[in-house]
């Protein structure tokens, strides 16, 4: 049996991706209403730009970055600014949101352009403004400007870029199908990333689940300095960390970047979102979300505009089925549940799962010691000495076991038999330390 590359630890997972694997993105109709909430992205807010009753074109920009680590927000249709107010956002808290109605009677078959000298290459002295005004995040899930990791700060040098189209997590098929259909537009962003940084090689980390998207990217690399390459089957794969470890043998030291180590990773998706920048002067304004689970009646790969309400995406897809349990945005192990259909998909959406059974519905029992989480855990990380610190409250204690070195895969509370929410417990903690 041929062996692939991978990390240490980590857990398996049931893939459940054969419901989606094979279908076609599709495109969904443009509805009434778009929901834009100004926090889309880690850091700063982007900043309102638009009034109440302002007309405005699919593709404008309606707010602006509100600091460096933080990007642009445009209108995914044409139409009018009905209300800017506060709406309820995917994290479960209330957002300042800029509410489109859309224009019925608008093709929306055009966009006005973000890069108007789209001529198929990053501008050398305006590459990293250009990215943020187009809002591009990382769109893997933790939708990280992406402009910032093309800034490199004086002194730093990137030898390595790494791109990741692992999609570790079950159920998720979004990054498969961009690598399947449209192979060029990865390998084009992810030559335009490498010649800004100057890395000298780049490599795609493609899960052999995804054999054929592995054989697509490789088919349309034209260059030498760049490999794809087959890696394990194993969640969290994709982590940023677990991905350099697999590809490259190398571990990113406790509390620092990456880029500490000449290395830039990023998504497949959000190469072939450059490709569109620079080909055609789009800004993000759709995403491809796979539609899964059980409950959803018609699975689907669809690229929805940004702000599209949850309830008309899963009418798109046929609705729920009766004894849907529970919604989740994103994956099964890293994904947020949702109490409500009329929270908007921001740019961080991957996908929809929809459960007749809720993913955790046991009971908590005592943690019998076992050892199972240091196991699993990709950062030999102590999670069980770290959750009994933090329901002590012992934040220092915590800080000094390396909790902030957590990135909340939840593999330690997937293999737990005792139930006990380690991840959920991993958040807070992080936020003591932080508080501290």
């Amino acid at each position: 049996m041929q062996r692939y590359a991978t990390f240490r630890h980590g857990v398996h997972p049931a893939e459940h991706k054969e419901a989606t694997e094979g279908l076609p993105i599709e495109r969904m109709r443009f509805v009434d209403e778009y929901i834009l909430p100004l926090a889309q992205h880690i850091g700063a807010p982007s900043k309102c730009l638009v009034k109440v009753g302002q007309r405005v074109e699919r593709g404008q920009m309606i707010a602006a970055a509100g600091g460096f680590i933080s990007t642009s927000l445009h209108a995914p249709v044409t139409g009018t600014v009905s209300a800017i107010e506060m709406r309820p956002h995917p994290n479960g808290k209330l957002a300042e949101s800029i509410i489109l109605k859309t224009d019925r009677f608008d093709s929306q078959s055009s966009f006005k352009p973000v890069y108007e000298g789209a001529d198929g290459s990053l501008p050398k002295k305006d590459a990293v403004h250009l990215v943020q005004s187009a809002g591009i995040v990382g769109l893997g899930g933790a939708a990280f400007p992406s402009h910032v990791k093309l800034s490199v700060p004086e002194g730093k040098t990137v030898r390595f870029l790494v791109l990741n189209g692992c999609e570790c997590e079950p159920y998720l098929t979004c990054d498969h199908r961009v690598m399947l259909e449209h192979p060029r537009k990865v390998m084009r962003g992810l030559e335009l990333i490498m010649d800004h940084l100057g890395a000298e090689r780049a490599y795609i980390g493609v899960e052999v689940n995804k054999m054929d998207a592995i054989d697509a990217l490789r088919a349309a690399c034209t260059r030498g300095d760049i490999e794809v390459i087959p890696l394990t089957v194993k969640y969290p794969q994709g982590a940023e960390k677990a991905l350099i470890d697999s590809v490259l043998k190398m571990a990113v030291p406790t509390g620092k970047l990456p880029l500490d180590i000449e290395i830039v990773v990023n998504n497949v998706g959000t190469a072939a979102a450059i490709t569109d920048l620079v080909e055609t002067g789009s800004p993000l304004i759709e995403r491809v979300v796979t539609l899964t689970g059980p409950g959803i009646r018609r699975p689907a790969n669809v690229m929805v505009p940004l702000g599209t309400p949850l309830r008309d995406v899963i009418e798109h897809c046929g609705g729920l089925t009766s004894d849907t349990r529970q919604l989740i945005l994103g994956g099964p192990m890293m994904g947020m549940a949702q109490k409500s259909l009329d929270v908007p998909m921001t740019k961080g959406a991957s996908g929809v799962l929809a459960l007749t059974e809720p993913a955790n519905n046991r009971a908590e029992d005592p943690c019998i010691r076992c050892g199972r989480c240091l196991e699993a855990c990709p950062m030999f990380l102590n999670p069980s000495r770290i959750h009994f610190l933090v329901r002590a409250e012992r934040a220092e204690q915590a800080k000094a076991s390396h909790v902030m070195d957590c990135y909340e895969c939840a593999s330690c509370s997937f293999v737990c038999p005792s139930n006990i929410p380690l991840a959920q417990l991993m958040k807070i903690g992080k936020a003591m330390v932080r508080q501290l």
